[in-house]
């Protein structure tokens, strides 16, 4: 595609920006909203792969769904021409692989605070529902403000999908590959945390665990060697630091972390005082009841061994010619009148007491999940509590009370801890302070903070002139919060100042002629409104009638529309046996903000009872459909689905 080819009447190509297996990235510049932005365009050869095709729309849907500072955003989704295109954010800088290389060694606090930022996109995404299935560098870009963005959800698969697009096709680089995804297995969230814990690796170590010369020989050292000690490459690397990379990469997806937000919680102290001295990560044993070879000669030791009784004499396994002379136990009647005494009482406080069972482990798992594993262990779910946590996800069980291991009446009640998802901290105003007292307060709250010092006449050097995050605002812990401070007057005298007019109400394009006017920049940000019209301001900082001098940035937000619900209808679809006894042709159709009614969501092939999960995003008030047709026949639909 050639420079200043406009695109779908608003998209003017400027640049390539890179070339890939599926499609060609090209910086472009939104005309109507004047910003720049990156097109992806699906190459020409392979705009007739149905697959290919599957695989560009499943990147839209995946992407478009997610809503995080360190994910990409996608702003449109079209085709032109027969060319499929998706527009997205822009992003200057460069990936997390060329970083690495010019920036290698990386401190060890960057590098958990870049893990940091790479594990709050993918549990956003976990959260979704979403395995991205190919996390490596590559994939991680890194902006000119240090801030981490993950791309390329174009092999993500929702996670009650199959993880192979084609049969014997593995899907994923394989330096980055886990072992279940290296044998052809289903990709789960594990699978994306076994890749993590191989990038967090490559951070401190900087250099991949394994290589080869073909990925074959790559795959099977993923799937058959150890993990190779990131402290043999730097011994100053402490040992927790290397145990979450140990415990992200077990053999076993079962050993490893059970969601992306329980690595980030054990990585961020990973570095604490009171962790040294801690041993080095050791996954659980393999199955005890594995198939086993046994010698030969343990089976006759053991087969000797059956020829004793229960008080160790030898039985004679053949006639012996000397005559066994009979001997007259006394007492024995008064044995097995206590024997039989006690096996009464045995009895009878077996059926008169309570059968009691174990509660089992079910911190980590859904609340569905959860009852079903205490169902199947004679219990049930009793009563639910909420609680935000750092560790569990939102809709994940924290703990159980009985805790696990302890013993209860049969059929009796568990009550069950409910992750909220992560705490949020409101952050004050700290406009007037000095930046030493602001940033001892934000750390105490267990936030990040960034200076910026900036040229200021009316404000005494040393005190904070402004904020990224708007007062009232509330943000993750551990997010950064930068702070401008004055660096006092000019040497060459005072600058102009300005007085900030109201902006609420009022349209973004007003505000950037109003900042261009006036000589002060403006920062933007989006926020879902219900009652602030798409496009307009909500609100301000400074205030109306502040100061500010010439040069310095205000913020304003800006309302991005009704708020959106985003969820999944899992749906049962029927098999019809029919005449040749052939599988049923099923297309499934779904409208809602993001789909169209007339266009395929989904094609298969089905041969039994299938299930599955249709994702929605809908505007606060309104209403997604679907309906699924089987050899032409429309067999199920519902015009109303609003998710409740």
């Amino acid at each position: 595609m050639k420079p200043n080819y406009m695109l779908a009447g608003r998209y003017q190509i400027k640049r390539p920006l890179g070339e890939g297996g599926m499609a060609d990235v090209y910086l472009a510049h939104d005309l109507i909203l004047d910003r720049d932005v990156s097109v992806k365009l699906l190459r020409l050869d392979l705009r007739d792969d149905p697959a290919t095709v599957r695989r560009f729309q499943r990147e839209a849907m995946a992407a478009s769904e997610l809503v995080s500072p360190h994910i990409v955003s996608v702003y449109d989704v079209g085709e032109e021409h027969g060319m499929q295109y998706l527009v997205m954010e822009y992003v200057a800088g460069m990936d997390l692989k060329a970083y690495l290389k010019k920036h290698v060694p990386l401190s060890y606090p960057t590098v958990i605070d870049l893990m940091t930022q790479i594990l709050e996109a993918v549990s956003v995404a976990h959260d979704h529902g979403i395995i991205h299935r190919d996390l490596k560098p590559q994939n991680v870009l890194v902006g000119e403000n240090g801030q981490l963005k993950i791309s390329d959800f174009g092999i993500s698969v929702i996670s009650n999908e199959s993880s192979m697009t084609q049969t014997n096709t593995v899907l994923g680089s394989v330096h980055y590959l886990s072992p279940e995804q290296a044998r052809g297995g289903m990709a789960t969230r594990q699978s994306d945390i076994y890749s993590l814990g191989i990038i967090l690796y490559e951070l401190l170590a900087g250099k991949v665990p394994f290589d080869g010369e073909t990925a074959v020989s790559v795959a099977l050292k993923h799937s058959q060697s150890q993990m190779p000690s990131v402290r043999d490459e730097d011994p100053a690397i402490a040992q927790p630091l290397e145990n979450v990379i140990l415990r992200a990469t077990a053999k076993d997806p079962n050993d490893r972390y059970p969601s992306a937000a329980a690595m980030a919680a054990d990585l961020a102290t990973a570095l604490a005082p009171e962790r040294r001295g801690e041993a080095k990560f050791s996954p659980a044993e393999l199955d005890e009841d594995a198939t086993k070879v046994i010698p030969v000669a343990d089976v006759r030791n053991a087969a000797r061994s059956l020829s004793k009784d229960q008080t160790g004499r030898i039985q004679p396994t053949e006639k012996s010619s000397t005559p066994i002379k009979k001997r007259r136990v006394k007492g024995r009647p008064l044995f097995w009148v206590i024997l039989a005494v006690l096996l009464i009482a045995g009895g009878l406080a077996a059926w008169l007491l309570p059968q009691r069972e174990h509660v089992p482990n079910v911190s980590g798992m859904t609340l569905t999940r959860a009852e079903r594993v205490l169902k199947q262990n004679q219990l049930r779910a009793g009563k639910q509590t909420k609680k935000t946590s750092e560790t569990f996800t939102a809709g994940r069980v924290i703990k159980s009370s009985p805790a696990a291991g302890q013993r209860m009446r049969r059929n009796a009640a568990v009550a069950l801890v409910i992750s909220s998802g992560r705490p949020k901290i409101s952050v004050d105003d700290y406009t007037g302070s000095s930046y030493k007292s602001a940033r001892k307060q934000l750390l105490k709250l267990g936030l990040r903070v960034k200076e910026v010092q900036e040229f200021s006449s009316d404000a005494t050097k040393g005190v904070v002139i402004d904020q990224d995050v708007l007062p009232g605002d509330a943000v993750y812990k551990r997010a950064f919060v930068t702070l401008t401070v004055s660096a006092g007057p000019k040497m060459a005298g005072a600058a102009q100042q300005v007085k900030m007019a109201d902006f609420i109400g009022k349209s973004q394009a007003d505000v950037q002629h109003w900042a261009e006017q006036h000589n002060v920049a403006v920062s933007f940000s989006d926020e879902l409104s219900a009652t602030v019209k798409q496009g307009k301001i909500i609100r301000q900082a400074p205030a109306k009638g502040s100061l500010m001098s010439e040069g310095q940035t205000f913020a304003a937000v800006v309302s991005a529309g009704k708020p959106l619900r985003s969820f999944h209808v899992n749906l049962a679809i029927p098999y019809h046996q029919n005449r040749k006894d052939t599988k049923n042709d099923v297309k499934i159709y779904i409208a809602d903000r993001d789909k169209n009614f007339d266009s395929v969501y989904q094609h298969l092939q089905i041969g039994e009872d299938t299930t599955v999960s249709l994702p929605f995003t809908i505007t606060s008030g309104k209403s997604g459909r679907y309906k699924v047709v089987s050899d032409g026949k429309v067999i199920l639909t519902d015009n109303h689905v609003t998710g409740n």
